[in-house]
C-alpha cells in the first residue's frame, strides 16, 4: 500500500476538499492507497525571518519552535504529496506559501528523491495554470518526480459541464500521478536541472569551506565529484553540458 499525503492550503472543506476527495476516489480504482490529509491552517507554522541559519549552519538551528519538522515528517513518510490549493491572487494560499518558504532550504539540500509530487488547484476563473506550474517547480526543486497537475474552475454556482471537466481534469491528473507513484525512479536531469546542479555545486566548491552546512552536505554526499544529486547515466551531450556548465559555475565564483 502507497502512503500519500495531501497538503491542504485551503482555510475550509470546500471546493479544494472536494477536490482532493475525487482524486483519492480515482487513485483508489488503480490501487491501494493510505491518503492523509494535512490541514496546513491547523499547524503551527511561524513565518520564516530571513536568518539563513537554515543555509548556513542547518535546518537544527533555525530560532522558529514550530511544527515545521513535523510536517517534514509526513513528508519522509510518504511515497507521494499532494500540493492542493485555492488560487489566492494569482498564487497560493498564505498557509502553503508559507510551508514553501520554510522548506526553501531543501532547495540548496533536495532530498524527496523517488517520491511522487502533483497538485491540485482551485479557482474562480483564471491563473491556476500558472499556479500548477510553480507547485510543480517547486516540487522538482525539492526533489521529488513530479506529475503534472491540474487546475480547476469552481466559482459557484457551478454548472453540469463545468463540474464534468473537472472530473475528466481530476481522472487524468491521477492517472498520471498514479504512473509516477508506482514507478518513482528518479529521471535523467533535463539540461536545466543538469545546470542548476553542476553550477551551484562548483560555485559552493569555490567559494565555501567547511564552515557551512551546504558545502558539509554537498562533501558528505559526494556531489562535488557525482554528475548529478543521485546515480544517473547522462549521455555524452549533456557529459559535455555538464563540464560547460561546471566552467560557467568558476567563472561566475570568480566574479563574485
Amino acid at each position: 500500500m502507497k502512503k500519500v499525503t495531501a497538503f491542504m492550503g485551503s482555510a475550509r472543506k470546500k471546493a479544494t476538499y472536494e477536490a482532493v476527495r475525487e482524486f483519492e476516489k480515482y487513485m483508489k480504482s488503480y490501487t491501494e492507497i493510505d491518503l492523509e490529509y494535512v490541514w496546513l491552517k491547523d499547524y503551527r507554522l511561524d513565518y520564516c525571518i530571513g536568518c539563513k541559519q537554515c543555509f548556513d549552519k542547518g535546518e537544527q538551528f533555525c530560532p522558529l519552535r514550530d511544527d515545521r519538522d513535523l510536517l517534514i515528517d509526513k513528508i519522509n513518510h510518504s511515497d507521494g504529496v499532494i500540493f492542493a490549493t485555492p488560487n489566492y491572487s494569482f498564487h497560493v494560499s498564505a498557509p502553503m506559501k508559507n510551508l514553501l518558504d520554510r522548506l526553501a532550504f531543501i532547495f540548496h539540500r533536495p532530498r524527496f528523491f523517488g517520491k511522487a509530487s502533483t497538485a491540485i488547484v482551485t479557482q474562480g476563473i483564471f491563473g491556476g495554470g500558472a499556479i500548477v506550474k510553480y507547485l510543480g517547480n517547486m516540487g522538482e526543486n525539492f526533489g521529488f518526480r513530479v506529475s503534472k497537475g491540474c487546475a480547476l474552475k469552481t466559482l459557484e454556482p457551478i454548472t453540469t459541464a463545468i463540474r464534468d471537466k473537472n472530473s475528466h481534469k481530476i481522472k487524468k491528473a491521477a492517472a498520471r500521478f498514479y504512473k509516477v507513484l508506482m514507478h518513482p525512479e528518479p529521471p535523467s536531469p533535463s539540461f536545466f536541472r543538469l545546470m542548476m546542479f553542476r553550477m551551484s555545486r562548483t560555485s559552493m566548491k569555490v567559494m565555501l569551506s567547511d564552515k557551512y552546512c551546504d558545502y558539509r552536505h554537498y562533501k558528505e554526499k559526494g556531489w562535488f565529484e557525482s554528475d548529478y544529486y543521485y546515480d544517473v547515466s547522462l549521455g555524452p551531450v549533456k557529459k559535455l553540458a555538464g563540464r560547460i556548465f561546471d566552467y560557467m559555475g568558476r567563472l561566475m565564483s570568480r566574479q563574485n
